[in-house]
């Protein structure tokens, strides 16, 4: 059970963006009125904000 913990602690920073940024994001787009470019659902683009954030996050280790 702490092996499994550890290892999905090790990817904390992307889960965060694809789990709290992403829907976050696709609510500001939402209750804006926005609409994304090509179509898109806003839920697809908060995915897309979310875990190119959270990826950066990961790789460089800090958020900023």
């Amino acid at each position: 059970m702490t092996f499994i913990l550890r290892k999905i602690f090790e990817f904390g920073p992307l889960l965060f963006g694809l789990g709290f940024l992403a829907p976050l994001t696709a609510q500001i787009i939402f209750r804006a009125g926005w609409t994304p470019p090509l179509g898109a659902e806003p839920l697809l683009v908060g995915l897309a904000v979310g875990g190119l954030w959270g990826l950066y996050a990961q790789i460089k280790g800090s958020w900023l």
